[in-house]
């Protein structure tokens, strides 16, 4: 049975979530068409300059993204923290960011004179906008609205773009979400768009790469969401860096790749070794991170401890929780 938003993403269980938008029927995201030959290649840039754009509204950081030929992933991480310092007049000019908000939002921002009533009025809304802005579900609906109404006037249709809403993983623990990442990062190598991550356009991997070779701060690429650092207090997995990340995943990609499996150390990097992750275990979920997990991803534990706080008597996928995490 189908779950409402409200059960599935729940902020005293996680703040990172997996979520998936796939095409509706023959449409194209990004890629070629090989039945009409056309090219929508040049959409990637409109869905990735979407994600990286909106995080100067959204109180929602970026993990991870891959914008794929008909689907795209993003791993989100909602920063409550960050959401519960802004000021009403900062609240407001965020959403402004998206939407034209409303009369008295309007006048509130241009200096005007408001009274009492409307004063509290405006504190009302800005408060429910705050609620807005850190909701994966407005983030989602900001992101794929906003690409179909462009995909559809260019296709000069209407209709349905996405294929219903999009497919939403909570992250429960560092492990699933390293693995999650690893997946997404890993995306056009395992469909063999890519030969390498670095060589992943479009992703969060290639991006963070990017910023490794620039003179911009390395450890924040832009929109992104930066692992440990001296002058980070929010990272990715306190603990772990970046080059160890990197590791993982370059020891990852050569072993999806067909062409690399005789060059294959048995030894997993440090990091995985960290988490107490098995050779095998690390490799399926990298590999098939979305068919083998349901709504709640983590150890067996972690898992449970999610349902008794959402109201759920059992969470389908929780055997394959409990043979790919470690207890």
């Amino acid at each position: 049975m189908t779950r409402p938003r409200t059960n599935q993403i729940c902020l005293d269980v996680t703040r990172y979530y997996h979520c998936v938008s796939r095409c509706v029927r023959r449409a194209y995201l990004c890629g070629n068409d090989s039945h009409s030959g056309q090219s929508y290649e040049h959409r990637r840039e409109w869905v990735e300059e979407r994600i990286l754009s909106l995080t100067h509204c959204f109180t929602i950081d970026i993990c991870a993204y891959a914008v794929m030929s008909n689907h795209c992933h993003v791993v989100l991480h909602i920063d409550v923290g960050k959401a519960s310092s802004l000021s009403t007049h900062e609240i407001i000019e965020r959403w402004h960011g998206l939407f034209a908000g409303n009369v008295l939002s309007q006048r509130f921002l241009a200096g005007h004179t408001l009274t009492d009533a409307e004063m509290r009025a405006v504190e009302e809304q800005a408060e429910t906008w705050r609620k807005n802005l850190m909701s994966v579900s407005w983030f989602m609906r900001c992101l794929n609205e906003h690409i179909a109404r462009r995909a559809n006037a260019e296709d000069e249709c209407t209709g349905r773009f996405w294929e219903g809403r999009f497919k939403c993983q909570a992250l429960l623990d560092e492990a699933a979400l390293l693995a999650c990442m690893a997946y997404v990062d890993l995306n056009p190598v395992r469909a063999g768009v890519a030969k390498t991550p670095e060589s992943s356009d479009h992703t969060s991997i290639h991006r963070r790469l990017l910023g490794l070779r620039s003179d911009c701060d390395k450890s924040r690429p832009q929109g992104l969401m930066p692992f440990s650092s001296n002058s980070q207090k929010t990272a990715i997995c306190p603990g772990f860096n970046l080059q160890d990340y990197l590791e993982l995943l370059d020891w990852t990609g050569r072993a999806i790749r067909d062409d690399k499996r005789g060059a294959l150390t048995s030894n997993l990097p440090p990091i995985a070794r960290r988490l107490q992750f098995e050779k095998d275990a690390w490799l399926s979920m990298t590999a098939g991170f979305e068919s083998l997990f349901h709504t709640l991803v983590g150890s067996e534990e972690r898992v449970k401890n999610a349902c008794t706080q959402t109201g759920r008597c059992w969470s389908q996928g929780i055997n394959a929780c409990r043979r790919h995490f470690p207890s």
